[in-house]
């Protein structure tokens, strides 16, 4: 009994996925539960588990994009015909979108038929899919039919880069220490177009709709950091983790939510939710773009299991090993660049939430304390709100509770 595989909707906002590199090739045998391929989502990189055991009878791309319920692969019995299979499970598909019946379930076929001349070879093309590379040294030693297991890298940690390719384009032949690289003074890094990846589609799309779907307004306020300083210097010193202001500042966002529910909320066509769970998405840079881990029910928890969930979350998002529940559901989310010396910013919104935070730096400035001018320790926050949801005056009572908590943190630990 065959089994058609077409490309599964691995998140709730996928509509295709990228084929990174199939860890089985044409004619391998084929268990439940063995990975059939690397696929990268707009969230994560996964792998695509079979459910099914037999041969791997065909593989749709190599790599490269899908199409969610676009058909990938085909396993069954040896000698099956694919191309009865292929027209079957199209014949299904535009059924299904003609709206006359659903194709959920994979096709099964109880006729098997000698497999036609006109099944793709079992060549493996995984292995160059597999080696540390840039997109544009693989494009280029594709191009030219150069295979990329015969080249040494040159860039870092023995990744290929284009003059790798160049050097044995130009007769350098497999490349070998006897034939050092063109120097490259910066790093490695390559100029020209690079290909979108499944998370940079999802953030433009996400975000354009974001910026000029819900009407942004914004909010800011200077906070004195003076008594957070020292709180978190104590605390650090007593125990044996280390808090960050990251950490103080997503807890005095919680209990702030709590005290203002309205700013907890969501919007939809027809009504907006008011979020019982205070539940915060902290946003992390990786390589590609942005990842939003959600910290779950932070209202309820101390700082030191908020630090101790945040690092965690943050140290496998730059893995891409978080699951799909870790990057969803957030009712609010925090965006802090004051690691990178920024002054002020504004963020745009991250759906469904309805309001964003923009931490910037603590930088020493003059300020006025009981009368004289003093060196203080200024932070500024900058709150997106969807006036949608939210209202000025909401919001300003928000952004002013996040402010008190901070200047007075051991209200907090009350």
């Amino acid at each position: 009994m065959a089994e058609v595989i077409r490309m599964p909707r691995l998140s709730d906002t996928m509509e295709e996925g990228n084929i990174i590199s199939w860890l089985k090739k044409v004619g391998d045998k084929v268990e439940v539960g063995d990975i059939l391929a690397e696929v990268e989502t707009d969230k994560a990189t996964m792998d695509l588990e079979s459910f099914n055991e037999g041969i791997l009878l065909y593989i749709g791309k190599a790599s490269g994009t899908v199409p969610v319920d676009e058909v990938i692969a085909i396993i069954g019995k040896k000698g099956e015909d694919v191309e009865a299979l292929l027209n079957e499970a199209s014949s299904a598909k535009n059924t299904s979108n003609n709206g006359t019946t659903t194709a959920e379930e994979p096709e099964k076929i109880t006729s098997p038929k000698p497999v036609p001349s006109t099944v793709p070879s079992s060549v493996d093309t995984s292995n160059d899919d597999r080696i540390k590379a840039s997109p544009l040294a693989k494009k280029m030693a594709k191009d030219l039919s150069i295979p990329l297991s015969q080249l040494k890298g040159s860039g870092e940690g023995g990744r290929i880069v284009k003059n790798d390719v160049i050097h044995a384009k130009n007769g350098g032949g497999p490349y070998s220490e006897s034939a050092p690289p063109i120097p490259n003074l910066y790093g490695g890094f390559e100029y020209g177009d690079v290909q979108l990846s499944q998370m940079r589609k999802t953030i433009a799309r996400r975000l354009s709709e974001s910026k000029f779907t819900a009407p942004h307004f914004y909010l800011t306020v200077e906070v004195d950091m003076g008594n957070s300083i020292s709180m978190r210097k104590a605390a650090n010193e007593k125990n044996g983790f280390k808090i960050s202001f990251n950490d103080i500042i997503i807890k005095a966002c919680a209990i702030a939510l709590k005290k203002h529910p309205k700013v907890n909320a969501s919007w939809h066509d027809t009504h907006i939710t008011i979020h019982e769970e205070v539940n915060i998405g902290v946003a992390v840079a990786i390589d590609d773009g942005l990842i939003v881990p959600v910290l779950k029910n932070a209202d309820w928890k101390p700082m030191s299991v908020i630090s101790n969930e945040v690092k965690d979350l943050a140290g496998r998002s730059k893995n891409r090993k978080l699951s799909m529940d870790e990057m969803q559901g957030n009712t609010f989310t925090i965006s802090n660049l004051g690691m990178f010396g920024i002054d002020e910013f504004t963020a745009i919104i991250n759906p469904p939430a309805a309001c964003i935070l923009a931490v910037s730096s603590i930088v020493q400035k003059p300020v006025v304390k009981d009368g004289t001018i003093a060196v203080g320790s200024v932070m500024k926050l900058t709150l997106s709100c969807d006036h949608r949801v939210v209202d000025g005056a909401s919001g300003a009572a928000f952004i002013n509770t996040v402010k008190a908590h901070l200047e007075n943190p051991l209200q907090m630990l009350i």
